[in-house]
Protein backbone atom coordinates (compact mmCIF):
# COMPACT_ATOMS: atom_id res chain seq x y z
CA UNK A 1 0.00 0.00 0.00
CA UNK A 2 1.60 3.25 -1.07
CA UNK A 3 1.14 6.75 0.24
CA UNK A 4 -1.41 8.65 -1.88
CA UNK A 5 -0.06 11.16 -4.36
CA UNK A 6 -0.86 14.84 -4.27
CA UNK A 7 -2.91 14.40 -7.44
CA UNK A 8 -5.04 11.67 -5.81
CA UNK A 9 -5.74 13.85 -2.77
CA UNK A 10 -6.40 16.87 -4.99
CA UNK A 11 -8.83 14.88 -7.15
CA UNK A 12 -10.76 13.74 -4.08
CA UNK A 13 -10.96 17.28 -2.74
CA UNK A 14 -12.20 18.55 -6.11
CA UNK A 15 -14.83 15.80 -6.25
CA UNK A 16 -15.94 16.55 -2.67
CA UNK A 17 -16.25 20.24 -3.57
CA UNK A 18 -18.32 19.40 -6.64
CA UNK A 19 -20.56 17.18 -4.53
CA UNK A 20 -21.02 19.88 -1.91
CA UNK A 21 -21.65 22.72 -4.38
CA UNK A 22 -23.52 20.93 -7.15
CA UNK A 23 -24.66 17.57 -5.77
CA UNK A 24 -22.40 15.77 -8.26
CA UNK A 25 -21.14 12.30 -7.40
CA UNK A 26 -22.19 9.53 -5.07
CA UNK A 27 -21.55 10.50 -1.44
CA UNK A 28 -20.97 6.92 -0.27
CA UNK A 29 -18.39 6.38 -3.02
CA UNK A 30 -16.65 9.63 -2.12
CA UNK A 31 -16.47 8.65 1.54
CA UNK A 32 -15.05 5.26 0.56
CA UNK A 33 -12.35 6.97 -1.52
CA UNK A 34 -11.60 9.27 1.42
CA UNK A 35 -11.27 6.28 3.75
CA UNK A 36 -8.98 4.53 1.25
CA UNK A 37 -6.67 7.55 1.10
CA UNK A 38 -6.62 7.95 4.88
CA UNK A 39 -5.87 4.26 5.33
CA UNK A 40 -2.95 4.58 2.92
CA UNK A 41 -1.65 7.61 4.81
CA UNK A 42 -1.93 5.73 8.11
CA UNK A 43 -0.16 2.69 6.65
CA UNK A 44 2.69 4.95 5.56
CA UNK A 45 2.98 6.28 9.15
CA UNK A 46 2.86 3.09 11.27
CA UNK A 47 3.79 4.87 14.52
CA UNK A 48 1.09 7.53 14.18
CA UNK A 49 -1.83 6.39 16.34
CA UNK A 50 -3.90 9.46 15.49
CA UNK A 51 -3.62 8.77 11.75
CA UNK A 52 -4.76 5.20 12.38
CA UNK A 53 -7.73 6.41 14.45
CA UNK A 54 -8.80 8.92 11.81
CA UNK A 55 -8.53 6.27 9.09
CA UNK A 56 -10.55 3.78 11.15
CA UNK A 57 -13.27 6.36 11.81
CA UNK A 58 -13.42 7.26 8.12
CA UNK A 59 -13.69 3.59 7.14
CA UNK A 60 -16.45 2.98 9.70
CA UNK A 61 -18.43 5.94 8.33
CA UNK A 62 -17.91 4.84 4.72
CA UNK A 63 -19.08 1.33 5.61
CA UNK A 64 -22.21 2.78 7.24
CA UNK A 65 -23.06 4.52 3.99
CA UNK A 66 -22.76 1.41 1.82
CA UNK A 67 -26.10 0.25 0.48
CA UNK A 68 -27.37 -2.97 2.01
CA UNK A 69 -28.75 -5.26 -0.67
Amino acid sequence: MSRPSISEVSALLADLTDHRKFGVGDYAELMSRKADLLERIAADQPGDAEAAEVAAAARARADELKPTD
